[in-house]
């Protein structure tokens, strides 16, 4: 007879592990993309919070780039070492390897990405790994579209992992009024979907991760 292994049975384990890692609470990360004096996206990202209050399912990490602060690029060594020498740079680090999941409220300049944005996504390389990502883009008749399709091959380069329902905003800035954003039942729906593609996704992708450090 073989002697039962110690430490129990080990597909039992995992399958403990992986019920304990999907039915906590996940956190969601929403990061304001701009940083410019009146930036409409502040009020848009505002939204996306209270909708995602609304749903219960999300502990959520509200990132103001802007108060966040962050400077230009300035670690001398590769993300990927994770050898940080800026306190700026562990704080940020942590904050973003605590988050299951991101929605990112970008802009869209001179057909490309927000530079502030660009910039704290390039601080860090194995934080965002494996991670999915909802956009909600805001612009002229191109709904900030030129800017995310501009980040792509970064945030792939990264291991994130869009999702397909994304919100699209077209001259958002005129739903702004006295700095609240009004939203259309099209836009709400969309979100919507959104955020259920990243529950489902963050809780899929947390095991991954889970497995790839084993």
């Amino acid at each position: 007879m073989t002697p039962p292994r110690a430490g129990g049975k080990p597909h039992l384990q995992a399958k403990s592990r992986g019920r304990e890692l999907t039915e906590r609470m996940l956190k969601l990360m929403i990061i304001v993309g701009s940083v410019r004096p009146g930036r409409v996206g502040l009020p848009i990202a505002e939204w996306v919070r209270s909708e995602v209050e609304k749903t219960g399912r999300f502990d959520i990490d509200f990132v103001d780039l802007k108060e966040l602060a962050l400077p230009f690029m300035d670690e001398p060594n590769h993300p990927k070492l994770k050898q940080y020498t800026q306190a700026h740079t562990f704080a940020w680090s942590e904050r973003v390897a605590a988050a299951d999941a991101f929605i990112f409220v970008t802009p869209e300049y001179n057909y490309s990405y927000s530079p502030a944005l660009k910039n704290a996504v390039d601080f860090l390389s194995a934080e965002w790994w494996r991670k999915p990502l909802g956009f909600v883009s805001y612009g002229g008749v191109s709904s900030g579209t030129r800017g995310v399709v501009s980040l792509m091959p970064t945030v792939t380069a990264l291991g994130l992992v869009r999702v397909g329902a994304n919100v699209e905003l077209t001259f958002g800035g005129a739903q702004v009024i006295d700095g609240v954003f009004m939203p259309h039942d099209k836009e709400t729906a969309i979100l919507a979907h959104q955020l259920a593609e990243l529950e489902t996704l963050a809780k899929a992708l947390t095991l991954v991760r889970a497995g790839a450090d084993t």
